[in-house]
This record gives structure tokens, C-alpha cells and sequence, in this order.
């Protein structure tokens, strides 16, 4: 088997020199880093990740704890957060997570070593938060919160759920109907405070069975919908707190032959990159900067990882409504 100590031979220099190329490159003169790379190449010298970063202490290992697959949030953040951790050299160890499970994930994050955790599955009260900060291991969270109110990326979620109802209302809807998520969540519960102080605001009476809380699986979404239809005077619009369930309510009120939105105005929330597909086209409410929460995150954790700083990120970005077709005045 090739050693580094072959491949210094065969560059011309020390194995010391070997070791700066494969740690700490920018340190080294571009010509000795090409004459050395190039002997890896020779010999097919393959380094011991796994003896660096018992030296360094350092895996370049960031583990991700993702929502799950059925949301296209997750898909979208995940896709980037993996793409800019690799530009930076860092593998990302993905778990899938719904909130039944979340302490086994967690346990599993942290089993084998990590430089640093990003996840988007802690809980408003979650205990985790205040055990990961004693770890002093680097992590932060996305689109969900803490109590503790530091150490996340999210979009201004309350003014998200707000603008969600004024947009019905300015529409002349008057029936109009909240479907959102745990309230266990920061995320659905800022945007559902939203939502009911804008129908304060605005004067705007609430019927409390145009209010429902799902787990935001398919079915439970669909019965939602189902049991509102039977109402004796059914919504003519639906907030739904993520694009994901405002997506399968589209998909629901086709399957009952209602027409969006010429029967049923329906408006999202996060502006996921399918919601501006041509064939679908979602009303929506996200970032103005249409920044991915995943990306500034990841940016975010490596930034705190290489520079050593226990950095307290607190980033919320403002929103705006992306009109499309899925809402029209109610006539």
C-alpha cells in the first residue's frame, strides 16, 4: 500500500510537506502543492481521512436532521445545504425526521463524531437545545425555533401567516379557512398567530371549524379538507401554513371537482421552487431575497466551525406574496 512517505519521495520532499499539502494548502507554495498533488496521482496514493482527524480533531462530518421527504421544503434545503457543505469539503450525514422519532435522531447525530450539527426539527420546548449547547459542538436550526430565540435561520414566520389572511381578505373572501401543523413548532404556531391577528385586525369574523391543526401527512390533510366541505356554508379560501399542504388541498379540491381557483382560492407559504412550475403556479408567501434557508444556514455552521466562533445567528428574513394563479377576487 502507498504511504505518504512514498509520496514525498517521489515529489522530492519531506513527509511534513506531504501533510501541509493535504491539511493546509493555502499555506503551501503552489508549485510544491502541484508537484505533490501530482504524486498522489501517480502512485494512486489515497490519505487516512480517518488518522487526520484524530490529529486535527476534525472529521469535516456535519450532520443534517431534515423534515421529511413529502414536504418539497425539505428537498429544496437539503439539496443546497448538501451541495455548499461538499464546495467546502464537508461530507453531510441526512436523517429524514418526523417528530415522533426526533430523540433517536438525535442520539444518532451525535453517536459518531460531527463538526457541527444543522437541523430543522427542534420543537418549541425541545430540551435538546439547551444539552446541544453544553456539547459546545457548533449547530443551528432552520425555518424552526427554540424558545431560547437565538441560534436559527427562519423567514419572519408571524408576518408569513399575517400576510397569508390579508391577501384573502383585500380579495373579498369572506369565508376563510387556516390549515396548518403542531403548534409544537415555532413555525406553524408564529405563522397561525399570523394569521388570527390579521383576521383581528381586519375585523374579519373566524369560525372556529375553519380552523384545523393537521400532522401534515397527506390523509390528514385530506380529511380536513373533506370535513369542511361538508359545512353548511364551506370556505371559498384556503391559508395553508407550508406550500406542501396548500399543494395537496389543490390536488384534493380537483379529486372533488372544484375548480382553483375559480371555486376555491388557495395560498401557501415558503415559496418552494416547484410552486413556480408552470403547471402549478402556487400563490405563495416567502423570502424577499428569495434566499434558501438551507444554504444561509449551512454558510452559517461552517463559518462557525472553521472560525472557532460560538457564534449566536439570529436571521430572520422578511417576506413578501408571490401572486400567482391559485387565488382570485371572490366573485
Amino acid at each position: 500500500m502507498v504511504s505518504s512517505k512514498d509520496v514525498a519521495k517521489h515529489a522530492g520532499v519531506s513527509q511534513t510537506t506531504v501533510s501541509r499539502v493535504l491539511n493546509t494548502p493555502h499555506l503551501v507554495k503552489k508549485p510544491t502543492v502541484d508537484k505533490v498533488m501530482a504524486s498522489i496521482d501517480e502512485l494512486n496514493y489515497i490519505p487516512n481521512g480517518h488518522a487526520r482527524s484524530l490529529v486535527q480533531n476534525k472529521t469535516n462530518t456535519i450532520a443534517l436532521l431534515s423534515g421529511p421527504l413529502h414536504n418539497p421544503f425539505f428537498v429544496d434545503t437539503t439539496q443546497a445545504i448538501v451541495k455548499y457543505a461538499n464546495d467546502k469539503g464537508y461530507r453531510v450525514n441526512v436523517q429524514f425526521v418526523n417528530d415522533q422519532k426526533l430523540n433517536e435522531a438525535y442520539a444518532s447525530a451525535v453517536e459518531n463524531k460531527v463538526d457541527g450539527i444543522i437541523m430543522s426539527c427542534i420543537l418549541i420546548d425541545d430540551p435538546i437545545f439547551e444539552k446541544f449547547e453544553r456539547m459546545d459542538l457548533p449547530f443551528i436550526t432552520y425555518n424552526r425555533k427554540h424558545k431560547m430565540n437565538k441560534h436559527f435561520v427562519e423567514i419572519d414566520n408571524f408576518e408569513a401567516g399575517y400576510m397569508s389572511a390579508k391577501h384573502m381578505i383585500e380579495l373579498g373572501h369572506k369565508e376563510i379557512a387556516w390549515i396548518g401543523g403542531p403548534l409544537t413548532v415555532s413555525t406553524f404556531n408564529n405563522r397561525y398567530d399570523g394569521f388570527l391577528q390579521a383576521m383581528k385586525d381586519y375585523k374579519h369574523p373566524l369560525s372556529e371549524d375553519y380552523v384545523i391543526q393537521t400532522d401534515t401527512s397527506k390523509q390528514d390533510i385530506t380529511k380536513a379538507f373533506n370535513e369542511m366541505l361538508t359545512l353548511r356554508q364551506p370556505p371559498t379560501a384556503f391559508c395553508a401554513a407550508t406550500d406542501s399542504i396548500a399543494m395537496n388541498l389543490i390536488d384534493d379540491a380537483s379529486k372533488a371537482n372544484l375548480s382553483v381557483p375559480n371555486d376555491l382560492s388557495v395560498i401557501g407559504i415558503d415559496n418552494v421552487d416547484i410552486t413556480s412550475h408552470s403547471l402549478i403556479q402556487l400563490t405563495t408567501i416567502g423570502s424577499i431575497s428569495e434566499q434558501n434557508l438551507g444554504y444561509l444556514a449551512i454558510r452559517e455552521l461552517i463559518e462557525m466551525i472553521e472560525n472557532k466562533k460560538n457564534s449566536c445567528v439570529k436571521i430572520t428574513e422578511s417576506v413578501k406574496v408571490f401572486n400567482r394563479n391559485t387565488t382570485k377576487a371572490f366573485q
